[in-house]
């Protein structure tokens, strides 16, 4: 398997620490309100290169934080007027459901930062024994100027850093790129004890610690937005690898950002799209599709239009999953050619091989779906068992799942109970009522096909 490293700016074969086991670490959210859509792009993308290293035979620590404790979260739970770990419980509860939704595989470990505090208060101190740190007023800063290659991984050079958005003016600071590991804490703010007195971790810091902890020195793989290069991975390269003398992570993943109707997202602009409110047009599977339909390293462009386009692709592949269940319930056999249906699990492997391609991985499943619904009416029940076989093992990896019931049980009674009423009025040469009750159930966003096992549903939303 190939990756694409940003570090290096090339593609470089797959080669783990320690054989057998690829470990993996995934930036998580700060917890301060529901996931948006930019937030689901990692967990969806990352999922899929786990799923796709499991297959391979790896091993894999797959390790995603929570950033429980921030300045956002302060500001939040001070506005309601609640503890700051009511709104990281409340939050990182819906971040789970939402995840649940899209079908992300549990992280092996969910560190958090306020579990993790004396990990991070010694990481801090041998930086500061290394003299690669210093407290001022009981703040702690990095030497990033102490830091021979800062900005290998976004390409700038420490020279010609100035403040901006992204870096914190402070008078304090020795060099304007020299950043906060141990945040003094202000009167009424949430703190822990530390040898720099009350405070809290800085942002960079957690990740640097929970790696370290939970993997070791080097990661194989770490990954996240492009948004995430500068300040966030930099300085977690920076802290880490003066604290252990050892290379910090092996290949860096980025996925690109989120553009909505080919303009950046924000919420100033009024066009800022949680995760909870698209899936109440369009189900999570089709959301996931959606974000799988592009390679990652590109932006994807969210539109309703574009999402209407992926729900379509995606009954397309589960109406041809359900139409070779009913084959192979027919129990016809068939003949059919195997080594022409190796080469679409060949193509998608191909696919994911080089830098998770899944735009190729899901032209690969198109192909055999156009295949089977070709081949369905000659094939007979061999052909479609096959065929449903190789569909299962691409959804599988792409974690896409063709069997989800979209209905729950009062809604799956009221619609039998129609398709019921439907075949009695046939039946009784009833035409028309059974055309009424038939226009009944297309309004509910239900499709009935006829068949010899009898009629058969499902939703087409």
């Amino acid at each position: 398997m190939k990756l694409y490293c940003t570090l290096t700016r090339t593609k470089r074969d797959f080669v783990p620490v320690s054989p057998g086991v690829a470990n993996v670490y995934v930036c998580g959210p700060t917890v301060y309100n529901l996931a948006h859509i930019g937030n689901a792009r990692p967990p969806v993308v990352f999922d899929v290169l786990r799923r796709f290293l499991e297959h391979q035979g790896y091993q894999v620590n797959y390790l995603q934080n929570f950033t429980d404790i921030d300045d956002k979260i302060i500001n939040v739970a001070a506005q309601q007027g609640v503890s700051f770990s009511d709104i990281s419980e409340k939050y990182i509860a819906e971040f789970l459901t939402d995840m649940s939704g899209l079908n992300i595989k549990s992280a092996t470990r969910h560190p958090r930062v306020t579990e993790e505090i004396p990990e991070i208060i010694a990481f801090i101190e041998e930086l500061v024994a290394k003299d690669f740190a210093y407290e001022v007023d009981g703040t702690v800063y990095f030497c990033a100027h102490k830091s021979h290659d800062y900005g290998k991984l976004s390409k700038k050079n420490i020279e010609d850093l100035e403040a901006g958005a992204r870096v914190e003016v402070n008078a304090a600071k020795r060099h304007v790129s020299d950043f906060v590991l141990w945040k003094a804490a202000k009167p009424g703010e949430p703190h822990w004890d530390s040898p720099w007195g009350h405070g809290r971790p800085g942002w960079h810091i957690e990740c640097s610690a929970m790696g370290r902890k939970y993997v070791g020195n080097t990661i194989d793989i770490h990954c996240g937005g492009e948004d995430l290069i500068f300040p966030h991975h930099e300085n977690e390269i920076a802290q880490s690898e003066a604290a252990n003398d050892a290379p910090f992570v092996n290949y860096w993943l980025h996925n690109g950002m989120i553009l909505v109707d080919r303009q950046k997202m924000s919420k100033s602009g009024g066009n800022f799209f949680l995760v909870r409110d698209i899936a109440q047009n369009y189900p999570y599977q089709v959301i996931r599709f959606f974000i799988l339909s592009v390679h990652y390293r590109s932006p994807l462009n969210f539109s309703d239009e574009l999402m209407a386009a992926a729900q379509a692709g995606f009954e397309r592949i589960k109406n041809c999953r359900r139409n070779l269940a009913d084959a192979i319930a027919a129990r016809i056999g068939g003949n059919f050619d195997a080594a022409q249906i190796a080469q679409f699990r060949n193509k998608f492997i191909d696919a994911l091989n080089d830098d998770l391609n899944t735009a190729n991985a899901i032209t690969a499943l198109f192909e055999l779906v156009t295949h089977a619904n070709k081949g369905m009416a000659d094939g007979g029940a061999d052909f479609a068992r096959v065929m449903a076989d190789e569909m299962d093992f691409m959804c599988e990896i792409l974690g896409l799942k063709l069997d989800e019931q979209d209905a729950d049980a009062s809604e799956t009674a009221e619609i039998e109970d129609l398709i019921t009423q439907r075949n009695a009025a046939k039946a009784a040469k009833d035409f028309a009522l059974a055309d009424e009750i038939r226009a009944k159930l297309a309004n509910m966003g239900v499709v009935i096909k006829d068949t010899r096992e009898g009629t058969k549903w499902h939703y087409e939303r």
